[in-house]
Formats: structure tokens, sequence, C-alpha cells
């Protein structure tokens, strides 16, 4: 233990000297989705190692509600001292947004980095009587209606995957929000609902009960390798998922960015962290902070241009 503190002590030194500003106690991560969620679960893989680089202890504040508003209501309003950051949701962000569900914009939060980009893909439970998304699809298109989804909120991006395959498919469901993702797919694992989006690391933990019968994707994923893109099946063709980035307060100093913006860089290509990462089914995307604010505009755009327009 002795050593490993050292070296945590060592890492954050060495850092430190090369910023004007270091942080100089524990430093509160806000997430706007409950403990277990796939969110979640990511935060606190990352959490671990990005404790080592920045040298202070990261404390995960779970503030789930609203479709992810609550927390990020709650991060918008923070002190800007470089002691409060944020994990946001894309495209949840800016659906939020463009659908008003929360009382922040855009330009209230400063992008730090970019840490997950992650697929979608559409599940059943285990014993789901469908087996392929063909059948699921044709069953849906013989009984109007009957087919039921769980969301991780009204409009939130797992809702908008639901939308997106219906659409492009061709059938109607009713679709029913939960608080986030981990009570979306426990209903689906209870029996409540009969198929949900969701995306791989959502999932990890809960492999034995749930098959995946559709992705998202150009290309057929390599850890799924038998579900087919829904595009090979005639239906939405373009790569949808998820990236979850971390931002700050919107007045956060300059110099406070960048240092967070190096310390996860380092976190996310430490070994350590790339093996636990694997293990917990996270697909690492680390992008800059100009980086990040270029998705951030893509998406808001996506949601302004293309999700919108589903429930015209």
């Amino acid at each position: 233990m002795k050593r490993f503190i050292l070296a945590v002590l060592v890492v954050a030194l060495t850092i430190s000297a090369a910023y004007a500003w270091a942080p100089k106690k524990n430093v509160t991560v806000i997430v706007a989705y409950k403990a277990g969620s796939g969110t979640d679960n990511t935060a606190r893989v990352l959490s671990k190692f990005a404790t080592e680089k920045i040298g202070r202890t990261i404390v995960i504040q779970n503030l789930e509600g609203g479709s992810g508003s609550i927390g990020w209501t709650a991060l918008s309003q923070a002190r800007p001292d470089g002691y409060t950051l944020g994990f946001v949701n894309l495209p949840t962000l800016c659906s939020n947004i463009v659908e008003q569900l929360g009382d922040y914009k855009i330009d209230d939060f400063i992008p730090i980095c970019n840490h997950v980009n992650e697929t979608s893909m559409v599940m059943v439970a285990k014993n789901s009587p469908f087996n392929t998304l063909e059948e699921l699809v044709n069953f849906a298109k013989e009984n109007p209606g009957k087919l039921k989804a769980s969301t991780n909120g009204m409009k939130a991006s797992n809702h908008i995957g639901s939308e997106l395959l219906a659409k492009s498919a061709g059938f109607t469901y009713m679709a029913i929000p939960y608080g986030g993702t981990a009570d979306q797919l426990l209903a689906l694992r209870q029996g409540e609902v009969d198929f949900s989006v969701a995306k791989e690391a959502d999932i990890a933990s809960m492999m034995s009960e749930v098959k995946v019968l559709g992705v998202f994707a150009e290309n057929r994923m390599s850890s799924f390798p038998d579900a087919p893109t829904l595009g090979e099946l005639g239906y939405y063709n373009k790569w949808y998922g998820s990236a979850r980035a971390i931002v700050a307060p919107k007045g956060t100093p300059e110099d406070v960015i960048k240092f967070y913006e190096d310390a996860f860089k380092q976190a996310m290509e430490d070994e350590g962290y790339i093996e636990a990462a694997k293990k917990a089914g996270v697909t690492t995307l680390y992008m800059n902070a100009e980086d990040t604010a270029k998705l951030i505009n893509q998406q808001y755009t996506f949601c302004t241009d293309e999700v919108s327009k589903l429930w015209e």
C-alpha cells in the first residue's frame, strides 16, 4: 500500500510540475445516472486510474433522474473551480437541450475530453421467443403496437435507437421510459418488455441474461460476430451509438481544463486501465478538448436535424 501511495504521489508531482494549476483536494465527478448503470460503470473504471494521474481522489456523485437532466443541471451550476467535473452522454445531453428537458445549454459546459464511444445494439431477454431481429420485426408488423420496449428515458439515447429501428423497419411499438439504462435493462430481463436498445458496457455484467439480435454499425462487431448489422437486414444503415465525455462547468479556467485533458489522456493510455476497460466491455475513444467540442456540436446537429423528425 505504501508503494502504491508513493507511486501516486510521484505521478501527481510530475504532472503538477508541468502546470500552473493542480487540484489540492478531492475532485467530484457527477454521473447523471444511478450506481450500476453503464455510465457509472465506465466512470468508475476510469476514475481509479485517473486518481493515480491526478494525485487526488475522484469521488463519483450519482445524481440520477430526468433522463440525465438532474445531474447535468447540477453540473452546469457548480463552481468553475476545477473541483467539480462531470460525464455527459451523447446524444442524450443534446436531445434534452433540443427538447428543453433541462435548465442548461451546450455552452454551459466546457469539454475536457471524450472517454467512450459505443455502438448501440438491439437486444431481448435470454428466454425471449425471438432469436433473430427479423423475427421480432415480422411479429411487430403483424401485431402493430403490441411490442413493448424499455428505454432509458423519453427521447434519450436508447429511446432514439428504438425509434431509428422502428421507423426504418416500418413497425410501431410502445416505448416505456425508465429512470436510466440500469432500470431499463432490469425491466427487459424481468419480462416487463419485449426488447431494448443499449450498449455493450451496459450489458457486460448480464451477458448470460440477454440475446443481442442486431447492431447499429456499418460492419459486424468483433465482440458479437453473429449479430447482423441493421443495414444487412435493410433497416437503419448508419452507425448509431453513444459517446460519454468529461466536461467542466462554464467559466472553468483554461489551465484547469488543460491539466485534466492531459491527466485523463494518461489514464486512458495506462496499461492497467486498458486491461480493466477490456474486461468491463468499455470502448475507449480518447478525444482532446477541441475534438470533443466538435463531437458535441455534431451530436447537437444530429438531434436538431434527424432526431427531432422521429417524433413528427
